[in-house]
């Protein structure tokens, strides 16, 4: 009997078998490839989903921790002269200090999310002349040492990269501002020094003119100095500033010296340390549009202060108040302009509802139910400030082979020289 002939040869069997197998391996994949771009789609729509359910505290809280809170101002360490003369020891910061009234301490640090903090190295105007710079150097001195006792909490940086690495290993990023230009006696040598030391910024001026700025209270002064704005050793003074890649603040000073620099060739972004808006409340502390206008040129930024009488020009004021000058200066020179410089520590009063360092989040929080998304508070919390800050070490590493100024400034433009020697040559 013959055998049936095959239908299929085993040849054929195989690539039968072969192309079943093909056949599933192609759905598995296709099938894969569906389940893995319904996740990825999935995904960002449930935490977009999420992210809307969040209450506005809620995302206050997450995009500070996020991105680092940095305050441009806050005067613990003139609480500690004042109220120790700088004796830190007998002061525990883990608790609320015992002064009145009080802003500052590590356990509402930690609870209004503070990323990074410029302290302030602050010497009155009466030091002019006399001994400014001996006790700056004790206010600077204050601030290392607070750092140096608490250093699970603190971390003393002179850099826009240092703030970002304190704030990723969880430290309070601590850097130091010298408020008034007094503080160095107009002597180029003296501000290098400060510079050395580790101030990131010198406010140009204080309540007082210097032999080379004038400050706001000429702006409403029947009695003004001699000169308006930056002299030319002013002008000098700040391209050293700027030569070592040190922030030029802006807080305290007339609009003459604000539009001298900013008219500047060539000047990096500058801040103002804790100023407001003039429009809003029209003390001569607080920044004018013209001049608002001229900082969105410059790529700086405007802190926004919390006293009340440079936010409602009065001895009382409230969140939504503080709010309302954040949105002005939003709206008048665009988001990328405006920070937070509370002044805590400094002031007398605070508003209601912004009573310590611990309530930031309560004010973000109210600014994302006005409105904010993510970008623009992250912008507000630190972005802008850390790209002001890169823009000035920018320019000191573009700078970098010019010489330091030598020029020193000449004794017929120093009012006071009763608490100076002279040197003679042999």
């Amino acid at each position: 009997m013959n055998e049936r002939t095959p239908l299929i040869s085993d040849d054929g069997a195989r690539l039968h078998k072969a192309m079943d197998i093909k056949i599933i391996v192609i759905v598995a994949v296709v099938a894969a490839t569906l389940v893995i771009l319904s996740i990825a789609i999935a995904v960002p729509i449930a935490l977009k989903n999420n992210e809307a359910e969040l209450s506005s505290m809620e995302k206050a809280r997450q995009w500070m921790k996020e991105t680092p809170l940095i305050d441009g101002h806050n005067d613990l360490p003139w609480q500690f002269k004042t109220e120790v003369n700088n004796e830190i020891s007998k002061v525990d910061l883990n608790e609320k200090p015992t002064w009145n009234p009080t802003h500052t301490d590590i356990p509402r640090l930690r609870e209004g999310l503070v990323g990074a903090q410029f302290w302030s190295a602050y010497t009155s105007c009466g030091s002019q002349y006399k001994d400014s710079i001996r006790h700056v150097l004790d206010q600077i001195d204050v601030v290392k040492r607070m750092c140096d006792m608490y250093p699970e909490t603190f971390e003393f940086v002179t850099s826009s990269q240092g703030i970002r690495e304190a704030f990723e290993n969880g430290k309070i990023a601590s850097l130091i501002g010298v408020e008034g230009g007094h503080n160095f006696q107009s002597s180029l040598a003296g501000l290098r020094m400060l510079y050395e030391l580790g101030t990131r910024y010198i406010t140009v001026t204080h309540s007082c003119n210097t032999p080379w700025a004038t400050n706001y209270k000429e702006d409403q002064t029947e009695d003004p100095a001699p000169f308006k704005g930056l002299t030319p050793f002013g002008e000098r003074v700040i391209k050293e500033m700027n030569r070592l890649g040190m922030l030029v603040d802006l807080a305290h000073v007339s609009k003459d010296t604000m539009l001298d620099v900013l008219n500047l060739d060539d000047q990096p972004p500058v801040i103002f340390s804790h100023s407001s808006a003039f429009a809003v409340c029209d003390s001569y502390r607080n920044v004018q549009d013209d001049v608002l206008l001229k900082v969105k040129e410059n790529g700086g930024v405007v802190m926004v202060n919390f006293y009340p009488g440079y936010v409602n020009c009065s001895r009382s004021a409230s969140l939504a108040q503080v709010a309302q000058h954040i949105n002005y200066i939003k709206d008048k020179c665009g988001v990328e302009c405006v920070g937070l410089g509370a002044d805590y520590d400094g002031v007398p009063t605070v508003p209601e509802g912004l009573e310590d360092v611990s309530k930031y989040p309560d004010l973000i929080a109210y600014l994302i139910d006005g409105g904010w998304g993510e970008s623009d508070v992250k912008a507000l919390l630190g972005n802008n400030l850390l790209r002001a800050f890169e823009g000035v070490e920018k320019y000191s590493a573009d700078h970098k082979n010019v010489i330091p100024d030598e020029t020193t400034i000449s004794t017929d433009d120093i009012p006071d020289m009763t608490c100076r020697t002279t040197v003679y040559n042999p």
